[in-house]
């Protein structure tokens, strides 16, 4: 089993944006998205994780403390994290996930998740 801390991500809502280049409809990862994604390699390079490239089926677990007491959905913090954790190489691809379980915890200042993966190599 590993298991490392992450930053607070951006909402689900804020890490995509919609233009318009050469006329064509496009949709890329925000500037916050991309801040994100940065900052949680850094945060995996720290851990040891990131390059692990882990394979087989895996589970992992999000304990989520929020920044603060606003209502907020934990479905939003799924979508940023495990695009962060696919591209800082912790596994292949995040559709080796079989089990997925995210929990609410105490609010923490600046907020955080606290991430822990089992499976193959983990």
């Amino acid at each position: 089993m590993m298991q490392f801390e992450l930053p607070w991500p951006p909402s689900t809502n804020r890490i995509w944006r919609n233009v318009v280049t050469r006329g064509r409809p496009q949709t890329l990862l925000s500037t916050e998205g991309r801040k994100f994604r940065t900052l949680a390699g850094h945060y995996c390079q720290l851990a040891g994780v990131a390059g692990k490239q882990l394979t087989g089926r895996l589970a992992v677990e999000l304990h989520v403390q929020a920044p603060d007491r606003r209502g907020r959905d934990l479905d939003n913090v799924l979508k940023a994290t495990l695009d962060a954790l696919t591209h800082a190489g912790v596994w292949g691809d995040d559709s080796q996930i079989d089990r997925l379980v995210v929990t609410r915890g105490e609010i923490t200042k600046g907020g955080k998740l606290l991430v822990s993966i089992e499976g193959a190599g983990a």
